[in-house]
C-alpha cells in the first residue's frame, strides 16, 4: 500500500497560523494552500490574475470550510507587497509564514531570450521573493514576534542547467537568499527553509514547458530512479512540516523531493541506465578478454 498519496500531519497541526501563499492560484501553490486549509491555518493566496485567485479561494473555501483571503499582487512591485502583506494583517491580525511560491520560467536557448525575457523571470523569481521576504521579516522583527518563510526553489538552482538560465539564476538567487536570512534573522525567531521539488505535474506550468510533441519524446518519469513524478500530497506535506512548529530546529536547509533525478541527471554515467542485460553480459565477456 502507497501512503504518499495521504495526508501526513495530525489534524489542527496548522490551526494557529497565518500563511501567505504568493503563486497561490494555481499548481502547487493551490495544492499547499489546500493542505494548510485542511490542518486549520487561515492562508491568503496572491497571483496576478485575481479572477483565478477568487475561484481557487472559492473553491477551496468550499472544499474545506477554511478561511483563504485572494489578494491581487504583482510581486515584482514593492508597493503592492506591502499592499498584500498590510491586507493580511487587516483582515487576520497576524502573519506567521511566507511561502515564495510565485515564479515564472521560459524553456530556450538563452541566445534567442531578450534582456527584457531575463528581466521578467528574475524579477519575479528573485526579487519577488526578496521583497516579500523584506517585508514579513521587517513585520516580525518591528512585533517582536516569529516568523517563518519557505521558499520554492528547484534543484538547478545548486547545478544550473542549459535553456532554463534566467531561471536558473533567480532560483540560485532564491537559494542565497534561504541560506543567508537563516543566519541573519534566526536571533529574532525567523526560520527560512526551501524545498527543491523534482517533476511534480501541473497543468499550466506544465504544459507550457512541455507541449505535446516533447511530451512523449521527453517524458519525466524516464529520468527519476523511482520511475514516476511526483504527487501533490506529496510536497503539501513536506511544505506543511517545514510551516509548522514541528520543524522548529530546521533553519536555513534546502529539502529536495525528486525521487532521486538530478543526482541520476549529475552521475557521469546514468545514462548507462538505457543498456540493457544482453548488453552488460556481452561488455562484460569482451572487458574479460
Amino acid at each position: 500500500m502507497s501512503h504518499f498519496t495521504e495526508p501526513m500531519l495530525r489534524e489542527g497541526s496548522l490551526k494557529d497560523k497565518v500563511i501567505v501563499v504568493t503563486g497561490g492560484g494555481t499548481g502547487l501553490g493551490k495544492s499547499m494552500t489546500r493542505y494548510f486549509l485542511q490542518l486549520g491555518a487561515k492562508v491568503v493566496i496572491s497571483s496576478r490574475k485575481p479572477d483565478v485567485l477568487e475561484q481557487t479561494a472559492a473553491e477551496l473555501r468550499a472544499e474545506t470550510g477554511g478561511e483563504v483571503l485572494a489578494v491581487a499582487c504583482d510581486v515584482r512591485n514593492y508597493e503592492q507587497v506591502e499592499s498584500m502583506i498590510a491586507q493580511t494583517l487587516g483582515a487576520f491580525g497576524q502573519m506567521n509564514v511566507l511561502v515564495n511560491n510565485a515564479a515564472g520560467n521560459f524553456i530556450s536557448p538563452t541566445e534567442r531570450l531578450s534582456a527584457r525575457a531575463f528581466d521578467t523571470v528574475v524579477d519575479i523569481v528573485l526579487k519577488g521573493s526578496y521583497y516579500c521576504a523584506l517585508e514579513a521579516g521587517k513585520h516580525w522583527i518591528g512585533a517582536k514576534q516569529p516568523g517563518n518563510i519557505l521558499s520554492i526553489v528547484t534543484t538547478y538552482a545548486w547545478t544550473g542547467s542549459g535553456y532554463v538560465v534566467p531561471s536558473a539564476c533567480g532560483k540560485a538567487g532564491v537559494l542565497a537568499l534561504t541560506r543567508s536570512l537563516a543566519v541573519e534573522w534566526g536571533k529574532y525567531g525567523i526560520r527560512c527553509n526551501a524545498i527543491a521539488p523534482g517533476p511534480f505535474p501541473t497543468p499550466g506550468a506544465w504544459d507550457r514547458l512541455f507541449p505535446e510533441p516533447l511530451r512523449k519524446k521527453f517524458s519525466p518519469e524516464m529520468k527519476v530512479p523511482v520511475g514516476r513524478v511526483g504527487n501533490h500530497q506529496e510536497l503539501a506535506n513536506l511544505a506543511a512540516y517545514l510551516v509548522s512548529d514541528f520543524s522548529a530546529f530546521v533553519n536555513g536547509e534546502v529539502v529536495t523531493i525528486d525521487g532521486g533525478e538530478w543526482l541520476k541527471g549529475a552521475g557521469e554515467f546514468s545514462y548507462l541506465e538505457a543498456l540493457d542485460n544482453a548488453t552488460w553480459d556481452m561488455l562484460a565477456t569482451m572487458m574479460k578478454k
